[in-house]
Formats: C-alpha cells, structure tokens, sequence
C-alpha cells in the first residue's frame, strides 16, 4: 500500500459547513463547536494577524499563511483565515478503519477563503491539500444538503480525466480504483494513493463540519 499523508485541510465555514452531531460514527463533533468556530472567524475578520480560540481549543489566525495553490483554487477571494481543528480520537480510529489509511495529525488545518465583492465579505470556498505519492492534490469542497462535497480536484502532473472522477463524492463515496474510480492514464500505485488521500480528508471533513444524517 503506497504511504499517503496529508500536510493542510483547507476549508470554508462560508459554505455551510458547520460542525454538527451526526448519528454514524464518523461525525462525532457537536454544534457548539462549530458555533464557536464561526464566531471565532467572524472575530477574526478583516484584522491582519490574530488568533482567536473558542472553548473547544480550536482557534483562528487571520495572518495571510495560505499556500499558493490555494488561492489559486479560489480566483474570487480577497483574503484567507487561517483555522485549526481538533480531530476526536474516536473519529480518528474509525477513519483509519473504514479506509486502511493513516490520519497523521489530530490538529485539523483549514483555510477560509472570503470575497469583498460588493463591499459585503463573505466565504465563499472550502478546499483541502493533501499529499500522496510525492504529488500535491487540491480538493475544492461546497455544501451539499449540509455535507461536504467534493467539487473539484487539482494536482499537477495528473490527468484531468483521472481527477474529475472525483467530482460530486462525499465521505460516503469508496473512492476505489477499479471500482467506482479508474485510472485513466494514472499509474495504479499514485491513483490508489490519491484516491486513499482523498477519501481521508473527505471523511475527516465530514466528521468535522458535515451535517447530521443516517445511512
């Protein structure tokens, strides 16, 4: 199995991706906390460098840390705010169980992307980097009936007819290859790795910001 790692979350409250209970077992975190995670972005707007942090140890810093592959992924936003979530342990375990793969940090980054336009800031994207196979891979999420969905997925070097595939999926999604995923022009070993990233983070993402449901 090919190691994959993932080095950023990126992430926008601005889509409705707020932090709720959610009756499986990979959604364990609570809406206070993702009320206080807005509130703490909504303190921390339009300040420079800050950091706030909400009762669940999450915290917020406005100061521009944001990766250039991210802004690019986001061609309407004016500014990035930096946040840091803790992923549950619970969660972590049932993570690594459902997809064979490795959370490598609890301390969840994420990076929020706003636009001015029209005088009025609001967020306006969420996104993810994750790392698999020596390949960096951008993953633009939006709100979907209160879930993370997958909108888009960037890497270089990697073919587009590999990446759109993962359009459209979520935390539910197998996101296997040779099933509802093929390679198209990928080598197997970089589009299991990509695959097994991806599916991580889109379970991490659930867990933390995605609405309650039932299977």
């Amino acid at each position: 199995m090919s190691k994959t790692t993932i080095s950023a979350i990126v992430l926008s409250v601005g889509l409705g991706l707020t932090a709720m209970g959610c009756s499986t077992a990979t959604n364990t975190a609570t809406t206070a906390a993702g009320a206080g995670t807005t509130q703490a972005n909504q303190a921390a707007a339009n300040t420079g460098t800050a950091v706030v942090t909400n009762a669940g140890g999450n915290h917020t810093t406005t100061a521009d840390e944001t990766p250039a592959a991210v802004k690019a992924a986001f061609a309407d936003a004016q500014s990035f705010t930096k946040q840091h979530k803790d992923i549950p342990k619970d969660a972590v375990a049932n993570i690594e169980k459902e997809t064979g793969g490795k959370v490598p940090d609890t301390d969840h980054h994420s990076y929020l992307a706003f636009s001015s336009a029209g005088g009025a800031r609001k967020q306006v994207g969420a996104a993810t980097i994750v790392k698999a196979n020596g390949k960096e891979v951008i993953v633009v999420y939006e709100n979907r009936e209160g879930m993370p969905a997958i909108k888009e997925v960037r890497a270089d070097g990697v073919p587009g007819a590999f990446l759109t595939q993962f359009a459209g999926k979520g935390h539910d999604d197998k996101f296997q290859v040779g099933g509802d995923l093929k390679a198209n022009g990928v080598d197997e070993a970089t589009a299991k790795a990509i695959a097994q990233a991806v599916r991580i983070d889109s379970m991490t993402m659930q867990t933390l910001f995605g609405a309650a449901h039932t299977h």
